[in-house]
């Protein structure tokens, strides 16, 4: 094999990136805003300077598809990229000091409950540091981003994908029981041997997601699952509806909502675990770890105050009967 490596350009490895997704060198071209002889030159080039045929070229036929040499190189030529935009990010940041932007990923329930405040105090002490918030339905795209230097900070619930981070917890965040004000299951103090015949208000299938039917499955109360949404609110008022039952973190609900109770469930689903992380080989400016210590402290505040309004539910609690009374199994919950 030919010692040309370090004659190869991050344009020939580009180039091949373009030419793997789009399968033609025309598309390519069109991609990289470049000629359609510069794509077909940059990929000779790189086959020239690696000794290795990288793409096949069917005779006759538009379309292209790498060789096996092709797809090794392209696996590290996506790793490259990425590293150099990691890199463009950490100088931005240099660059900025104390003013410039921070991004930030969040999911639902933290943009509902934890960023206002956390935003709210950041801005008294940062005010020329512009915060871009991202929010995304699964964490795991948040967690990504970061790793791909679209986001500075993301809020992210464990466990987190294997990767290059610095990860700091903030908060447990306990299930709860979610009701309709006039359930019977208010009456009592409800296990999950009591769910088991009751329709239930589940979320979206996720690897999180799923975490409370799994638990109930665990302890031999398969559940009955009759509408799933990916929107917190959503399940609320379903609830609220008579539709059925939910088990959502409590974060996720709202507390002050008329039309449900809220009752710890006798056997706990774990609480989840919420944390913030960021790349652990990016230059990560002041704003930014100062962003993080004031998440932290909120998150510590309002898991006090979770932990205040379960104990108060679970001493209400212990006045009920503990066994739950014969209803109809198609009653609502």
């Amino acid at each position: 094999m030919p010692d040309n490596w370090q004659s190869v350009e991050l344009k020939h490895l580009r180039a091949l990136r373009a030419v793997a997704e789009t399968g033609t060198f025309w598309a390519a071209a069109e991609q990289l805003s470049s000629s359609l002889s510069t794509v077909s030159d940059h990929i000779t080039n790189l086959e020239a300077l690696l000794g290795e045929r990288l793409v096949e070229r069917s005779r006759g036929r538009r379309t292209v598809t790498l060789t096996e040499a092709g797809r090794l190189l392209l696996s590290h030529a996506e790793a490259i990229e990425a590293r150099l935009r990691a890199a463009e990010a950490d100088f931005r940041a240099y660059a900025a000091g104390l003013a410039g932007s921070l991004r930030v990923g969040i999911y639902q329930s933290v943009a509902n409950k934890v960023l206002p405040e956390v935003l709210r105090r950041f801005r008294a002490r940062w005010p020329q540091v512009d915060v871009q918030v991202t929010e995304a339905t699964f964490d795991n795209d948040l967690v990504d981003a970061v790793e791909r230097g679209e986001a500075d900070l993301s809020f992210a619930i464990q466990p987190i994908p294997e990767g290059p981070f610095e990860v700091r917890e903030l908060m447990r965040d306990p299930y709860v029981l979610v009701v309709a004000s006039g359930s019977p299951l208010t009456r009592i103090r409800p296990r999950a041997a009591d769910l088991a015949s009751l329709p239930m208000v589940g979320y979206r299938h996720g690897i999180l997601e799923d975490r409370a039917e799994e638990f109930l499955r665990s302890l031999g109360a398969a559940p009955r699952v009759v509408f799933r949404s990916t929107d917190n609110g959503t399940v609320q008022a379903m609830v609220a509806s008579g539709l059925g039952f939910a088990l959502s973190p409590l974060l996720a609900v709202d507390e002050t909502d008329p039309k449900v109770r809220l009752l710890p469930l006798q056997e706990p689903v774990p609480p989840r675990v919420l944390v913030i992380l960021w790349h652990r080989d990016r230059y990560r400016p002041p704003a930014a770890a100062a962003f993080v210590d004031t998440a932290v402290a909120v998150a510590h505040e309002i898991e006090r105050a979770h932990d205040a309004f379960m104990a108060r539910a679970a001493r209400s609690r212990r006045r009920a009967p503990a066994r739950r009374p014969r209803l109809p199994a198609s009653r609502p919950a």
